[in-house]
């Protein structure tokens, strides 16, 4: 593929917490590390990456130097360049932050997560075609809520809901020219009320918006054009027809239904070829 038609890749690969329930659970350094069917999560996602031809350079932000070696595996990509590393800050969004002014300012840039185990190359090309066509400066993916719990029935998601449906976020973001990257002083604001719906549409857009929100009255487009007034950067929307890509591992439920998927496609694969 003809360069100025990939991305580069931005992997968030830090601990939100100190003790996070997945890396506890699994014995790992950090949740990244935790393996999923025998692969540590950040080499699926950095797999995923590679496999894909509308990525150029990654660049993986954390986890932090000290425990690199508990990863043999990504050590050695780091080591021979397969990948840049850089070293974590104290919140996503600063990391985010650090790692957008580490590339290229011509640069289109995609930014995923360390625990997106399900993500394929597929999902990845998909979001960025879709991204490429809208009339924006940045995109973010969302799955239809009805859509995951159609596919994975009993899972538990975030979801904001509107007045159009429910969506749940799939940690896929292009920032699709320069100026979109200011959309991570937004993110900062919002940071610490991700999983308040109602909070963060009332402390970040106003009393209006949070009653439309609770009144059902606003629709995704309406709720992202306050955003994009609000962040100054026009923002879209990529519904993916991909229910695996609102699944991220956050919690040892999580990472249990993911190693369920995966070894399901397993199987399913394996009677394919028989």
């Amino acid at each position: 593929m003809n360069k100025k038609n990939q991305f580069s890749a931005l992997v968030l690969a830090a601990d939100r917490t100190t003790s996070d329930p997945v890396a506890n659970k699994s014995g790992m350094a950090c949740k990244a590390f935790a393996p999923i069917c025998g692969t540590p999560m950040v080499i699926r996602v950095l797999d995923t990456l590679e496999a894909s031809d509308m990525i150029g350079n990654i660049i993986l932000c954390g986890p932090p130097q000290s425990i690199l070696s508990d990863c043999p595996e990504l050590q050695q990509r780091i080591a021979c360049g397969r990948i840049i590393w850089l070293s974590n800050l104290d919140s996503p969004s600063r990391s985010a932050n650090k790692g957008l002014e580490y590339i290229d300012a011509s640069d289109r840039v995609l930014l995923t997560t360390a625990d997106h185990a399900l993500l394929t190359p597929e999902i990845v090309e998909h979001f960025l075609r879709e991204s490429i066509k809208v009339d924006g400066d940045a995109t973010v993916g969302l799955v239809k809520h009805k859509d995951v719990l159609s596919a994975f029935p009993g899972t538990r998601r975030t979801v904001i809901k509107l007045r159009d449906g429910g969506f749940c976020g799939c940690n896929l973001y292009s920032f699709l020219n320069y100026g979109s990257r200011d959309l991570v002083s937004f993110w900062r604001r919002a940071e610490d009320l991700r999983k308040y719906p109602w909070r963060l549409v009332g402390e970040i857009l106003g009393p209006m918006a949070v009653l439309s929100y609770l009144l059902g009255l606003s629709t995704l487009d309406q709720a992202l054009d306050a955003i994009s007034v609000k962040a100054g950067v026009k923002i879209k929307a990529v519904i993916l027809p991909y229910p695996q890509a609102g699944v991220d591992v956050d919690k040892v439920e999580d990472m249990m239904l993911v190693e369920s998927i995966l070894r399901n496609e397993h199987c399913l694969s394996t009677i394919e070829k028989i």
